[in-house]
């Protein structure tokens, strides 16, 4: 009999900080053949000093949703420097106004910290390059404002 390839099944996950950066996806093993510009309602964004997103029913954040598979993801969170993050299935609209469901990874507490300016500012260049709204990359901006080294 013969055995067939089993090729590796490809879920949905919407990315709000480093990972909206091609360089950084690519380093952890994901070049997407497609993005989505999404946004996920019920959050909203902290950056202590990285991103970090929380419930709120004040807000919405905006992020990328791309296919990936699970040995991909458990890479790419696996990375030095990436920190604890936890997948949870959350409800994105894309920017044609499909809703889809998509994994999220979420670190289970907030940090303290000032926000990373330097990390923030590639962040919103990111937000940017994909077409985030306006306010959205404004918003981003005053995150940092804050900090010491703003």
């Amino acid at each position: 009999m013969e055995q067939k390839e089993q090729v590796a099944r490809q879920i949905a996950v919407f990315f709000y900080g480093s990972f909206i950066r091609r360089d950084v996806m690519a380093r952890g093993g994901l070049v997407p053949d497609r993005i989505e510009v999404a946004r996920l309602s019920g959050f909203e964004i902290h950056i202590c000093p990285h991103a970090c997103i929380a419930p709120s029913d004040q807000h919405s954040i905006y992020g990328i949703l791309v296919w990936a598979t699970h040995d991909q993801l458990r890479r790419m969170y696996s990375m030095d420097g990436v920190g604890v993050f936890l997948p949870e299935a959350v409800l994105v609209e894309t920017a044609n106004g499909c809703t889809r469901p998509a994994m999220c990874y979420i670190p289970p507490a907030r940090g303290d910290e000032p926000a990373d300016v330097e990390y923030l500012d590639h962040l919103i260049a990111a937000g940017r390059e994909h077409g985030f709204p306006t306010w959205y990359l404004e918003r981003l901006a005053t995150l940092g404002e804050s900090s010491p080294a703003a």
